[in-house]
């Protein structure tokens, strides 16, 4: 441990000594587990991995980890399954259309609006809502 003086001026009498180091005690990043965390306009950011959280959001993060999608019927969704489209859906920026009854086959789940992020044949990659499909 070293010891820092504060406002140790000439002729100043006001000395602050700090018997710890002059380090701040910032968590771990949850992410990679660096110990060279910083905080930042009310964040913390691992300058390692570039991972952002909020301070005291660890529980949280667990929590969404576990966050379970399911869909239309209230079916729990996993990573790999086989899901049917229950709604024409509208392709954003294009004039092609998901018909009722589109089989997607082996879906990925991601956080965001978007539950699902998937490929679709004749179509290509897009994210779907977990809202529009049931599973096969």
């Amino acid at each position: 441990m070293g010891v820092v003086a504060l406002g140790a001026q000439a002729g100043c009498d006001n000395v602050l000594f700090l018997l710890e180091p002059f380090m701040s005690a910032l968590p771990p990043c949850p992410k990679c587990q660096s110990e060279y965390t910083y905080e930042d306009a009310g964040q913390l950011i691992c300058p390692e991995c570039g991972h952002e959280w909020k301070p005291g959001a660890e529980a949280e993060s667990a929590s969404e980890e576990s966050r379970i999608i399911k869909d239309a019927n209230g079916a729990v969704l996993a990573d790999g399954d086989t899901v049917t489209v229950i709604k024409d859906l509208k392709v954003k920026g294009s004039s092609l259309v998901v018909k009722v009854g589109t089989k997607v086959r082996n879906i990925r789940l991601v956080d965001g609006d978007h539950d699902i992020d998937c490929k679709i044949d004749g179509i290509g990659a897009m994210k779907l809502k977990s809202e529009f499909v049931k599973k096969a």
